[in-house]
């Protein structure tokens, strides 16, 4: 009776976390959870998105929406942001993370990377890999594995402890994330799973995700394999080269896409809740697992929002993702609609939903009164006689100030240079022009100057690519600054030299201080401070919509990028982060307010732009007339889903891409293209990175159906014409330059039935 009772006692006192081991595995058909089938219901959200005080409500309301897991990216460049420290406390604490997961009584996967993507500055790889400028990211470059090594290592010490043969709540973990996308490249991929093999032990089911378009490219045998693709997609043509290939393995969609991401100057992206609810229905009637990419999206706090590519299109700080919880943990009325149909594939009544943690609070408007100009963030200061990147100074993320003498120009000159990203250019103190990578700017006319003038370009990093081949992003002056001049009748060129570069570190800290050194405070460009009181705290939306382009700190914390054009002009501030009386904030404002005032209001503005010109490529100017062009092929397209290729009969040269929709498979006159490709003389695709829309006769702004859309990297987003315009359609693509061309690849849209598809077409190269 006695070694009874000490044996309970001692029980009494195991740790909280300690829980039965179990099993999970691929089975015939169905993943086995513990030997019994099991549907995984996993509900997408991040950590790092979530202020740690809201993690417990985001898991409550994955759970009651019915899911019974929780999947996380594991973000690197925010556990590493300088090279060998390490930080997994507060925020970043994904142990902390995954046990209280588990505690709701969710299971996890893991996607620890190198490399997630998820919108994030650098797809998750840090920055400072770049300081190697011959690096190979995502490849068997020996510097990067090395450190990637190291990385998983260090996530291994927080969580190889808590996968389910060890009592913990991690079920599976993924190796690389789509690297179909990137490239080719089985060996190193292999190199990933062994690494992460290592660490987690070979009991624990690893698997890996890609498109259904290119699984097969860096498939492993022993990795269970899952798709990723969007609302609205057909279910079945997903998996079918899958089943064909492994016809016993368990079907699962790692990422079903509930809505899309915003980036800077185009409108909001939303998704239909009846075809996402629809999507994920059909794939539970027949027992195919997934993870609704995203459940909640939250927020890209400070300067971690990245940007697609090809060009630079930077995200916003929101990543609502149209998701059904959204930025501020509320239900929408798509969670609703999914919770119905989710309560039909649990037995129990699913719990209900929790009510917001933080009420909904006003602020009235205020003034920011204080200012401390730009230079008064100053970090330090690196002359040299070329120009150097931000990585090349050290700097992460900020502004950097880059100074040099000019020649004399009697009748001013152009300056060319690739600036990354936005530019502002100023001779002797005076603002004379600005370049915009989003606007792919790169070439900026300034007026007549003398010998010994000063000018001082003052350049703002906005997020690395996050995306294909350009993830490779540095940032500040790329290259050579070149100055070209009339001097005499003759052109004439100089390459700058001897150049002084300033670097203004985009924290909070550096904020502070600028504060505390005295200056002339002249101009609009820097730093604003101002308070607010607060009787009750709460969640708020702060309004910018009057400032120009910068970032945001309340109360010490980053709040994220603001910028005038918008969609976004609304920043989410939680209410864990406020609190009762005076609250600080301060505005970084690179561009200059046109007023200093800011309110607190009930609402998200996510979806108001303020643009010099409209997004759409209709100017009448750049329609080209095709009337003495020999089309490079001309034909129909089959019906249905999937990728085809029109092969022309002999080499095509141009640097202008037209394609004229003639009619549609469906005989309607709306148009759609998902992606499109070229293939050079050897058969491969061209790089798309130079790609840019000359002209489209019809864009669906709403949808952000926009010329780019066929060539994003992305085949769940497409170009599609106004339901109200008339056939034939036109969507003409600028290369970038002079390509030779010998085939074109052309994808419809991904739903059943592909709506929009092209039936017959002609095909220009000029």
């Amino acid at each position: 009776m006695l070694l009874a009772l000490l044996f309970a006692g001692l029980m009494l006192c195991q740790p909280a976390a300690a829980q039965k081991t179990g099993t999970f595995e691929a089975g015939k058909g169905t993943f086995l959870l513990n030997g019994k089938p099991f549907v995984v219901k996993a509900a997408e959200i991040h950590y790092p998105r979530i202020p740690r005080e809201y993690w417990d409500h985001r898991i409550k309301m994955c759970k009651a929406l019915g899911m019974n897991t929780v999947c996380i990216y594991i973000f690197w460049n925010i556990h590493e942001q300088r090279e060998g420290q390490f930080d997994f406390t507060g925020n970043n604490d994904i142990a902390a993370f995954c046990k209280l997961a588990q505690k709701n009584g969710m299971y996890v996967i893991v996607r620890p990377g190198p490399y997630v993507c998820a919108e994030w500055e650098m797809g998750g790889l840090p920055w400072w890999l770049l300081k190697k400028k011959d690096i190979r990211l995502r490849e068997q470059d020996p510097y990067f594995m090395e450190r990637v090594k190291i990385f998983e290592e260090k996530v291994g010490e927080q969580l190889a402890g808590l996968t389910i043969q060890k009592g913990g709540p991690i079920i599976m973990v993924q190796v690389e994330n789509e690297y179909g996308s990137y490239g080719e490249d089985k060996p190193y991929v292999s190199a990933i799973r062994d690494c992460l093999r290592g660490i987690y032990g070979k009991e624990l089911a690893l698997f890996q995700c890609d498109w259904a378009s290119n699984f097969e490219k860096n498939g492993l045998d022993d990795l269970v394999w899952t798709m990723n693709f969007g609302t609205g997609s057909h279910i079945d043509n997903q998996f079918r080269r899958l089943k064909q290939l492994r016809p016993d393995s368990p079907l699962m969609c790692s990422e079903f896409w509930s809505g899309w991401f915003d980036k800077w100057g185009a409108r909001h992206e939303t998704r239909p809740a009846k075809d996402m609810v629809a999507g994920l229905d059909e794939m539970l009637s027949k027992g195919i697992s997934f993870s609704l990419y995203m459940t909640h999206g939250g927020t890209s706090f400070g300067h971690w929002a990245g940007a697609n590519s090809p060009g630079f299109q930077p995200d916003v700080t929101s990543y609502d993702y149209d998701a059904p919880i959204n930025e501020y943990g509320h239900a929408t009325p798509k969670y609703q609609e999914l919770r119905n149909m989710m309560q039909k594939y649990t037995e129990k009544k699913l719990p209900s939903v929790p009510k917001p943690i933080a009420p909904i609070i006003t602020v009235p408007e205020f003034k920011l009164t204080e200012f401390a100009p730009l230079a008064n963030g100053a970090d330090k200061t690196v002359e040299a006689k070329d120009t150097k990147t931000f990585e090349d100074l050290d700097m992460g993320w900020g502004t950097a100030v880059y100074t040099v003498e000019l020649p004399e120009t009697k009748n001013g000159g152009t300056l060319v240079a690739d600036v990354h990203d936005f530019a502002q250019y100023f001779i002797n103190g005076e603002y004379v022009g600005k370049t915009d990578r989003v606007k792919n700017e790169r070439a900026i006319t300034i007026p007549a100057t003398k010998k010994g003038d000063k000018l001082q370009i003052v350049v703002e990093g906005m997020g690395r690519i996050n995306f294909g081949r350009a993830i490779k992003d540095f940032k500040g002056i790329v290259g050579d600054m070149k100055l070209t001049a009339d001097v005499d009748g003759h052109e004439v060129t100089w390459n700058l030299k001897n150049w002084g570069m300033t670097t203004i570190p985009d924290d909070y800290q550096t904020a502070v201080k600028a504060f505390e050194k005295k200056s002339d405070n002249k101009g609009t460009r820097g730093y604003y401070r101002g308070y607010f009181n607060l009787k009750k705290v709460g969640d708020t939306f702060l309004n910018f919509e009057t400032w120009g382009k910068g970032q945001v700190y309340v109360n010490g914390h980053a709040m994220g990028r603001i910028w005038y054009i918008g969609p976004q002009q609304t920043l989410f501030i939680p209410g864990c982060w406020l609190k009762k009386g005076k609250n600080e904030i301060i505005v970084l404002d690179v561009v200059g307010p046109k007023e200093t005032k800011v309110w607190g209001q009930n609402t998200h503005e996510v979806n108001k732009l303020q643009l010099e010109k409209s997004n759409k490529h209709n100017n009448i100017g750049d329609k080209p007339d095709l009337n003495s062009v020999t089309p490079a092929a001309t034909g129909a397209f089959k019906a249905g889903n999937g990728w085809q290729t029109v092969k022309f009969s002999a080499p095509q040269k141009g640097r202008y891409l037209a394609v004229e929709c003639l009619s549609t498979q469906d005989g309607k006159p709306q148009v759609a293209i998902a992606e499109l490709y070229l293939q050079g003389t050897d058969g491969k695709r061209i790089s798309r990175e130079p790609w840019t829309t000359k002209y489209a006769n019809s864009e669906e702004e709403n949808g952000n159906h926009m010329g780019d859309k066929v060539f994003d990297l992305q085949e769940s987003t497409y170009w599609q014409t106004e339901k109200s315009a008339s056939m034939p359609h036109l969507l003409v693509i600028d290369l970038g330059s002079v390509q030779t061309i010998s085939a074109l690849e052309y994808c419809p849209r991904a739903e059943q039935g592909a709506p929009g598809s092209i039936k017959n077409y002609k095909i220009y190269m000029y």
